[in-house]
């Protein structure tokens, strides 16, 4: 409801002053090495080519952006910044006097004073590395803006070509965890909700400056990815929030379609955790313990039985009585769609979108860690996972609306019975066939909770531990001369982040790449930090979460490793 209400105070200012608003709103992305532009009208109308690759635009605050990406890249110290009060204009964008800030908020809210390149003490040819390995030739003619940090001002000048360019050469690495911090943007970082338009999709930093054509007038939009890593820019008269409040609904209805995205993190689900099993079978032949491939039938206990298919997802195994089990390991969007599929269906797309959040949240809010992954029973006393590959319409459901989780109530639906913290999908239905956004539908059904993401509300803040991080970058290399011998070792993209363990035991993240422990003083700490390490490494391994295997294996790293150097 509030979204509604910004857009339509937006449409009135822009009927009482058409100055401030353009009618025409410029957008751009690129796919294939190629540029592709359109200009968007009032009506929702579009037109092709109405610009070019040529065309100069304001950098204005998306410096901001490609410091972010440097900093990660090259594993820069960020300290937060606090406010001092000194600087008003600027810290109104950061936090209030005497608060901090820390980066991804700095980059979703826009402050700049965070990203100073001589805060951060960015060095020109540290900063020209980088960008010349990125781009595959040194910064020059049209990107020669990025040659230098001290080029990044808010009224540089750039074509519109080199701007996506440069989005585009951002590796994976990088550019996933700023796509995480502008996740934040649509969920009104700059204090303007449009997630119930772009749910997911659109992971931008705002910008707003002048058109050297009209120095008087503002001009806003934004930049970055697509959930897919499509670069992607807007831009049209008014200021950032301005243009983002008028423009949501057409332009969600104008961004291209994005392939899936990668379905991060990892759920392992005990299955049928309420209904004892009595034989797995396929073609009436009992099946043997290990990974499921093709069609079988489960018989219960009771006398039921049910068909499922499977691709290696599920496995059969056995309990401590020799009864047989089957479990299931997904990634996050897949879980939230098989649940999608059991409790509820995506026939009413906004009703199955919120239900995807809560699907999400009583995840986040009720699994346990085990090997590094979430574990959760498939139950109607938990959720109920569908044993069948999830449906494409769950699947797009779910990925509209990754990483987008609730915050300040334990969740809780029913498929009838509404409650305290309870969303029923029958009224969720009934909602969405009134014209009800998902995020209306939500902010209904938990009018105490905050619509956030995984890596923002809720999550587990990672205190890096430096010293940790320098001796598994020290280490990984020696490893991996037998880690190379090992079925389904990969080499992790990036090393992980390893964080200060509060409470419990240590455990790897799969979906955000962190691992937590206590510290690395000992040597049992060296191979609690390896055994973390090769739960991501062997995530692929046919036995990479047998504990007992990548216990010994860690031992035997890190022990060679010592007697290398005694």
């Amino acid at each position: 409801m509030r979204a509604s209400l910004l857009l339509a105070l937006a449409w009135f200012a822009c009927a009482h002053a058409p100055a401030a608003c353009a009618d025409t709103l410029d957008l751009a992305w690129w796919q294939a090495g190629a540029l592709t532009a359109r200009r968007i009208n009032e009506d929702g109308s579009s037109r092709a080519q109405a610009f070019d690759g040529a065309r100069l635009v304001p950098l204005g605050s998306l410096w901001k952006l490609f410091v972010y990406v440097h900093a990660v890249e090259r594993k820069l110290p960020t300290p937060d910044y606090t406010c001092t009060g000194k600087a008003p204009h600027e810290e109104v964008y950061c936090c209030d006097k005497g608060g901090s800030i820390a980066r991804d908020a700095a980059l979703a809210q826009s402050c700049g004073l965070f990203f100073a390149p001589a805060r951060l003490m960015l060095a020109r040819r540290p900063w020209r590395d980088y960008w010349t390995e990125r781009l595959g030739h040194a910064p020059s003619g049209e990107t020669d803006w990025l040659a230098d940090p001290a080029r990044l001002t808010p009224e540089r000048l750039v074509t519109l070509r080199s701007l996506l360019q440069a989005l585009a050469s951002v590796p994976a690495a990088g550019r996933v965890e700023a796509q995480a911090a502008l996740l934040r943007v649509v969920l009104g970082a700059r204090g303007v909700s449009t997630v119930g338009w772009f749910g997911a999709r659109l992971r931008v930093k705002t910008f707003s400056w002048h058109e050297a054509k009209r120095p008087t007038e503002r001009f806003g939009g934004a930049a970055g990815w697509l959930a897919d890593g499509t670069p992607v820019w807007f831009g049209g008269a008014g200021t950032s929030n301005s243009v983002l409040q008028k423009w949501a609904p057409r332009l969600a209805a104008v961004l291209p379609a994005s392939a899936p995205a990668r379905d991060a993190g990892c759920v392992l689900v005990d299955y049928f955790a309420r209904y004892p099993l009595k034989r797995v079978e396929a073609g009436g032949v009992a099946a043997v313990p290990g990974s499921l491939n093709g069609r079988y039938v489960v018989q219960f206990e009771n006398g039921r039985s049910l068909a499922l298919f499977s691709q290696g997802e599920l496995a059969l195994g056995r309990d401590a009585h020799g009864r047989a089990q089957v479990s299931g390991r997904f990634g996050v969007n897949e879980y939230v769609a098989r649940v999608i599929d059991r409790e509820g269906s995506a026939a009413e797309p906004q009703a199955a979108r919120a239900l995807a959040v809560a699907i999400r949240t009583y995840l986040q809010q009720n699994a346990t860690w085990k090997d590094g992954c979430q574990r959760i029973a498939d139950s109607s006393a938990t959720q109920r996972v569908s044993p069948n590959p999830a449906t494409a319409a769950a699947r797009a459901v779910a990925q509209w609306t990754d990483q987008l989780v609730l915050a300040g109530v334990n969740v809780r639906y029913h498929s009838t019975t509404p409650g305290k913290d309870t969303m029923a999908w029958s009224a969720a239905l009934e909602q969405a066939r009134q014209g009800r956004r998902f995020d209306e539908i939500l902010a209904a059904a938990y009018p105490r909770a905050e619509l956030g993401t995984l890596g923002g509300v809720g999550a587990l803040q990672c205190t890096r531990l430096a010293g940790a991080e320098a001796w598994l970058a020290r280490e990984v290399p020696r490893w991996e001369r037998a880690l190379r011998r090992e079925a389904g070792y990969e080499t992790p993209p990036q090393l992980p982040a390893v964080c200060q363990l509060a409470a419990g035991m240590p455990f790897s993240e799969q979906s955000r790449n962190r691992i937590f422990v206590r510290g690395l003083v000992t040597r049992e700490d060296r191979i609690t930090l390896a055994h973390e390490f090769l739960h991501l490494g062997l995530r692929n391994h046919p036995r990479g979460q047998d504990e007992t295997l990548v216990e010994q294996l860690a031992r035997r790293l890190v022990d060679v490793n010592l007697d290398s150097r005694r």
